[in-house]
């Protein structure tokens, strides 16, 4: 990777020597979900259709100095889909927010709370990722350095109690380079092909790194298009692609054909396909275009 060979990226595979003396952890009905990035965009309707639509209880992990900052990070994301009873109810019966930093060594966590996490993670549904297109270094410090993290969290859990189900969000960005070609979810990423930029290289290598480090736990890779806003209202937390639109009324011609198909899909879309999959018992498939 150019510009990216003096990275280190060590791999702690310290394993729990023994499953320790913690009375209550032969009791699995307190597992939940390990999702990353619940306070970015994907992430905050994944974890708002887990709560909505299904039983899931959560484990977030959340970047904040303390709980309190780390319950109004939450709060700020997920207001365009829960009142704030209702936000406040899942926060008391079915959400555990873990203040961390996923680029951090065990997330920065300390140890009573790092072990908390291995032990009441049942599944993980990795959505952290930096989208930062131009800035190498901060896709190999969140995109891989994060996710060796997560990586090694859910080996942690799979040898404790086992692990249900590994998801993780990539990007349809992998397949590289094409022109009028149709890939399908069932083929090998080609790694000889060109990459778009920082992002995409770095999700191709953690979707390589996730299957090789992970061989015993069921994975499901979700590549999501370019995602729009919710199909469902017009209000959005994330202005970014508003000011691009905005941007374009201001065009007199935009550079398309009317036979152009643009590769776009609404986010309520993916983040309803993403939970229902991560809880699907047996997926028929483990890469799914989206």
């Amino acid at each position: 990777m150019g510009g990216a060979s003096g990275a280190q990226l060590p791999i702690d595979t310290s394993l729990p020597h023994e499953r320790r003396n913690c009375k209550d952890r032969d009791k699995r009905s307190n597992v939940a979900i390990f999702l990353t990035g619940s306070t970015g965009y994907i992430g905050a309707h994944v974890a708002a259709n887990l709560l909505q639509e299904h039983s899931a209880s959560l484990n977030l992990l959340v970047r904040a100095r303390d709980p309190h900052e780390a319950e109004l990070r939450l709060w700020q994301a997920l207001q365009l889909h829960l009142n704030f009873p209702q936000f406040y109810e899942h926060l008391q019966a079915r959400v555990r927010i873990f203040c961390g930093d996923i680029t951090e060594p065990r997330f920065g966590l300390a140890d009573d709370d790092y072990d908390r996490l291995i032990h009441t993670t049942d599944s993980v549904l990795h959505c952290a990722a930096s989208l930062n297109r131009k800035s190498e270094k901060s896709c190999l410090n969140v995109n891989l350095r994060g996710t060796l993290e997560v990586v090694q969290l859910a080996m942690r859990s799979n040898h404790y109690h086992g692990l249900r189900r590994f998801s993780h969000v990539s990007t349809v960005a992998v397949a590289g380079k094409r022109h009028d070609e149709i890939l399908m979810e069932d083929e090998a990423i080609d790694w000889d092909r060109s990459d778009y930029d920082p992002y995409a290289r770095t999700k191709k290598f953690c979707e390589h790194m996730i299957r090789q480090l992970l061989p015993e736990v069921p994975l499901t890779i979700f590549r999501p298009s370019i995602v729009l806003g919710d199909s469902r209202y017009a209000e959005t937390t994330q202005f970014e692609m508003v000011k691009a639109f905005v941007f374009l009324a201001g065009l007199p011609v935009l550079p398309f054909r009317p036979s152009d198909k643009i590769d776009i899909v609404n986010v309520d879309f993916v983040a309803d396909a993403i939970a229902t999959l991560h809880q699907k018992e047996n997926s028929q498939y483990d890469t799914y275009h989206l």
